[in-house]
Parts: C-alpha cells; sequence; structure tokens
C-alpha cells in the first residue's frame, strides 16, 4: 500500500484534534513510492478531466476555477484508486481519527474525486459536502502559503459566510500530506493560486457513517458530471 502507518502517538494526537476543531492533518501520510505511484496515475487520469469554470448557486454563488474528475470515471479507469479508497488500513486510520467507523458511500459520482487548480487564480470557493468525512491526500502542493491553494475552514459554521470572519483558520500541505475532514458540518475553501505555473492536484475519498442522515445538493453533479 502507498500509505505510511502513523504511530499510536500520531493517531491519538489527530483524533484529539479533529474531536475539538473537524479537522486532523495527516502529514506524510503517503509513501515517496506511493506519492510517485498516485502521481503517475493522476497525469494518466487527468486527460478525462473537465475544466470548470462556475459559480455555484446552491452554495451562496461561490466560485469554482478547477480542473475535475469524478469518481464514476474513476471507478472505471483506475482499480489502483478504487482498492485504496476501500483498504482496510485506509478505513481503519479514517475511524480511529473520527471516532466511528466510516461507510463507503455508495454514490460513485463523488465516492472518490481529482481535483486540480493549476492556472493563476483557479479556487475551490466555500461549501459544505453531503457526506461526513472528507480525506484528501495531497499529489501536489504550493510550496509555500503564500503560492495559495490553502485550506480555509470554520468548524461547526452556522453558514458559508462563517468564513469571512475572524473564526476562518487556514492550512498549508505538502505534497503526500493528507487530512480528514468534518465536511458536512465545516465551512470550507481552497483559497485562489496566486501565481503561475502551481499546482494543486488531490484526491478526495468521501465517506459516510451507518447513522448519517442522507443529505443531496446539486453540487457534486455540477462539479463532477
Amino acid at each position: 500500500m502507498p500509505l505510511t502507518a502513523p504511530t499510536a502517538e500520531q493517531r491519538a494526537a489527530a483524533r484529539l484534534l479533529f474531536d475539538a476543531d473537524g479537522y486532523a492533518p495527516l502529514p506524510s501520510l503517503l509513501t515517496r513510492d506511493g506519492l510517485d505511484e498516485l502521481r503517475v496515475e493522476a497525469r494518466r487520469l487527468v486527460d478525462r478531466a473537465r475544466r470548470r469554470d462556475l459559480t455555484m448557486a446552491c452554495m451562496d454563488d461561490s466560485p469554482r476555477h478547477m480542473t475535475t474528475l469524478g469518481g464514476h470515471i474513476i471507478a472505471r479507469e483506475s482499480p489502483l484508486l478504487c482498492a485504496l479508497y476501500e483498504s482496510p488500513q485506509l478505513l481503519g486510520l479514517v475511524g480511529e481519527v473520527a471516532g466511528e467507523p466510516p461507510v463507503t458511500v455508495p454514490d460513485p459520482l463523488e465516492r472518490h474525486v481529482l481535483n486540480v487548480l493549476h492556472r493563476q487564480g483557479d479556487t475551490h470557493g466555500a461549501h459544505t459536502d453531503d457526506y461526513p468525512y472528507a480525506l484528501v491526500l495531497f499529489l501536489e502542493a504550493p510550496h509555500t502559503p503564500v503560492d495559495g491553494g490553502l485550506l480555509q475552514y470554520v468548524p461547526r459554521a452556522g453558514s458559508l459566510a462563517d468564513l469571512d470572519t475572524g473564526r476562518a483558520r487556514l492550512a498549508h500541505h505538502r505534497a503526500g500530506d493528507a487530512y480528514l475532514l468534518r465536511s458536512d458540518t465545516t465551512a470550507h475553501r481552497v483559497t485562489p493560486i496566486t501565481r503561475p505555473g502551481v499546482r494543486r492536484t488531490v484526491l478526495n475519498f468521501a465517506y459516510t457513517t451507518r447513522a448519517a442522515a442522507p443529505r443531496s445538493t446539486p453540487s457534486a453533479r455540477e462539479l463532477y458530471m
């Protein structure tokens, strides 16, 4: 598997952070070989991806300037990513950090998606997700925070407008890192790429739980169909 094995102390620390903030960084979760393998796979798949430049009405008209590939295509084209998404090692880690067993998402469209920000100004605007948990794996990332592409988030947000208040937090990640987000109750967005030549390529794995109430917005179909 392309994953490292966080120590018991690292898993416990991530669990405490996630419980407090709905966000837990998982630095260097991908091994060096695993990162290389997933990058090669992403480059192969990106030929099937589509450019999106739109505002999303169901998310307060927040912008989307990005290139995306939906999970329905990944399911057909990439046994590697499908196996990683369902791997016992990954599911075990998500469950330990989240504090409850994750369940794979039945909808193939947003089960596992590829998001690429690769132009100056590219951004994944304000939103919450349909499913409780998002595990985001970084295949490419801006080298420094000034390059943009930062996760901005507000735990237990009352609305997306909370992202424009002092409650908002910022997180920078490097290639090979990951994070787990309580994505249905955490308002979040990705800040714009600030200069040409910077790329942010991530795999987003969505998970639900047995007790989660079904939720459906048009956002996934607008972004990934």
